[in-house]
């Protein structure tokens, strides 16, 4: 069990034992006092020696020197001529605090639990093969190119490509996806995931401190030194809040009794009044809740596979008006397929069959669609001479036959005629035109896949009241409008360069109101200057580039633009709450101040304070909690 609530708890039977002992008795004060003492110390003496520690060093305006100042005065209060003692009250307000305290702890303890689970992606060890014998080491231990035998149930330790097995693996504590992905041989597969089923062996690319989980690990660390403006304020002015407070105690328990009839009779009550005012002004529920709110928000963020490197970020998120998009990669897949396949003289399989033989060498995105569409190249085919013609395409020899793979300058050279070019006009994409002996054979439509939730995202940031969408893109005018034009984004600007990118994105920044924030969404290497750029840049994590989430502020770690509404949905409800916690504690302390200054409370003033102090910081702290929930 917790050591303080089990201090807590005897320090409660404690108090209960000691009014009990002191209630119907006629103890002199002295012995009442040493009998209250027992539980006071034992419930406070951390309290007070943090409120010793901060006099000594020249800071001690803080909630423990207010807690201290309180119950010592509310200790000594009954030798005062005329005054009530208040030895119950003041181990009372004490115990009240540290209950407080305690439960603060609790709840930022889930927050930290919420992102330990993201932490755990850290795997402790890799099965190195060296020479003929597996290895068990550290992941650190590992060098690039080595090979990394990974078994059912172990996490990837490294980033690499599976050149053995197959299997699916859990992705949960990355992306916050609960379907499992499989993987085979060429698959790409990063740090953290956990292996389901088969064994994999991994050819390593990335060093474990350039790895994915290395990445995570350290945005999620470095988070929580991004403060946001609410945090920064909060800070300053509980430091300008809490002398403020101490002075205005000061001037209840000394000014007032001049006026009376009598100062010695008049001053314990308002003594009485300052200590109470002392205990009620105590800026623990901001200066608890605030922070705890911000930290829960990005632990629940994190659970989703979005990872907020910050509660400045949070507060720019929540204030974005206009999201700039990147097109490749962002919201599309990044990657060539073949739409279409129009033959002319041939099926579409032998025209596929032709076009992937002769690009079977080379590197271009377009030649791996063609690949793709037709895997097959074990087959009796004899494919000599090729040749790459630059801004043409390919022509080579496949049984004998000349073919050439290009677009329509090669047709033109080859003296090939097209024709079905009218059956294209419904796609978007780069035709590849296929001509056999210098006659044409048909076109395949290549082009990059629009991503299937790129669509409902730009939807939900409507619903979200953004009131501006816009994509940049480097691609050819028609691709780039067909592209915005399918997703509803409301601008769309094409054939740009990474600067033309930052231009407009300056552009954008001034245009909009002085409190709304801009976002941009990219993925590419090329992508990284116009990230840092913007007041939020968002990078898709899962097939980013390295330098791209490095300049990101937000990182999505699955590569799903619909998860750009969520991470601002989720800052604006962590906003939400924080503003919530800092109107309710400001508002119930001045109500009770008042009426603790003025007296109404009589009696019941400690009693009222508390709540006012402990009560209100529960209250907000089980608020603060909401934000975990996304």
């Amino acid at each position: 069990m917790n050591k303080k609530l089990l201090r807590i708890i005897a320090a409660a039977v404690l108090l209960l034992i000691a009014f009990l002992v002191t209630r119907n008795t006629q103890l002199p004060m002295v012995v009442q006092l040493v009998v209250f003492l027992v539980p006071y110390l034992l419930v406070s003496y951390d309290v007070l020696g943090e409120a010793a520690e901060g006099i000594m060093e020249g800071d001690p305006f803080d909630e423990n020197f207010l807690m201290a100042v309180a119950t010592i005065g509310a200790l000594g209060i009954g030798f005062l001529p005329g005054a009530e003692p208040q030895f119950a009250e003041a181990v009372f307000v004490m115990l009240f605090f540290q209950v407080g305290e305690l439960f603060e702890s609790y709840a930022e303890d889930r927050s930290r639990k919420s992102i330990a689970k993201l932490m755990d992606i850290r795997p402790d060890t890799a099965n190195v093969e060296r020479g003929d014998t597996t290895v068990v080491v550290s992941p650190e231990q590992v060098k690039v190119g080595e090979t990394v035998w990974v078994k059912p149930g172990e996490k990837i330790p490294l980033d690499g490509k599976v050149i053995e097995g197959a299997s699916s693996l859990n992705t949960v504590a990355l992306t916050g996806e609960s379907v499992p992905r499989d993987v085979a041989i060429g698959d790409e597969v990063i740090s953290g995931c956990i292996n389901l089923s088969g064994m994999l062996k991994v050819k390593v690319d990335k060093a474990f401190g350039e790895s994915t989980a290395a990445k995570i690990i350290r945005l999620v660390e470095e988070s929580s030194g991004n403060k946001s403006e609410s945090e920064t304020f909060i800070t300053k002015f509980a430091r300008v809040y809490t002398p403020i407070v101490v002075f205005l105690a000061l001037a209840i328990a000394l000014i007032p009794p001049f006026f009376a009839s009598s100062y010695g009779t008049a001053f314990p009550t308002w003594l009485y009044r300052a200590l109470t005012f002392l205990v009620v002004s105590c800026p623990c529920a901001l200066v608890i809740s605030i922070p705890l709110t911000f930290f829960a928000g990005i632990g629940g963020a994190s659970s989703k596979g979005i990872l907020i490197k910050g509660g400045n970020y949070m507060d720019a998120l929540a204030k974005t008006s206009t999201v700039v998009f990147d097109k490749t990669g962002t919201l599309t897949q990044g990657v060539f397929v073949v739409d279409a396949v129009h033959p002319d003289m041939l099926d579409k399989n032998q025209l596929l069959h032709l076009a992937a033989h002769v690009e079977r060498f080379s590197t271009h995105p377009i030649a791996a669609a063609l690949r793709l569409a037709y895997p097959n190249e074990q087959d009796d085919c004899t494919i000599e001479n090729v040749k790459e013609v630059a801004g043409q395409g390919v022509q080579a020899l496949v049984n004998g036959k000349n073919v050439c793979v290009g677009n329509e300058k090669m047709m033109k050279s080859m003296g090939a005629t097209l024709s079905n070019c009218s059956l294209c006009e419904e796609y978007v994409g780069t035709i590849v035109h296929v001509a056999i002996d210098g006659t044409y054979a048909g076109h395949i439509v290549i082009s990059d896949q629009i991503k299937p939730d790129a669509a409902e995202s730009v939807s939900r940031l409507k619903q979200l009241g953004v009131e501006k969408t816009v994509m940049l893109t480097g691609d050819r005018e028609e691709v780039g409008r067909f592209v915005a034009g399918k997703l509803g984004i409301d601008e769309v600007h094409c054939e740009l360069m990474p600067t033309d990118k930052v231009d407009y994105v300056k552009q954008f920044s001034r245009e909009g109101a002085a409190e709304s924030k801009l976002a941009f969404v990219g993925d590419g290497i090329n992508d990284a200057p116009v990230l840092a750029l913007a007041d939020v840049g968002i990078a898709m994590g899962g097939l980013g580039s390295d330098a791209a989430i490095e300049a990101a502020d937000v990182v999505l770690m699955d590569d799903k633009p619909s998860k750009i509404a969520q991470a601002i949905r989720i800052a604006r409800r962590t906003i939400g709450i924080a503003k919530q916690n800092a109107w309710f504690a400001i508002g119930v302390k001045v109500i009770i101040l008042l009426l603790v200054a003025t007296g109404l409370l009589a009696s019941w003033a400690m009693g009222i304070a508390v709540f006012g102090d402990v009560g209100v910081m529960v209250l907000a702290v089980i608020n603060a909690m909401r934000a975990m929930r996304t």
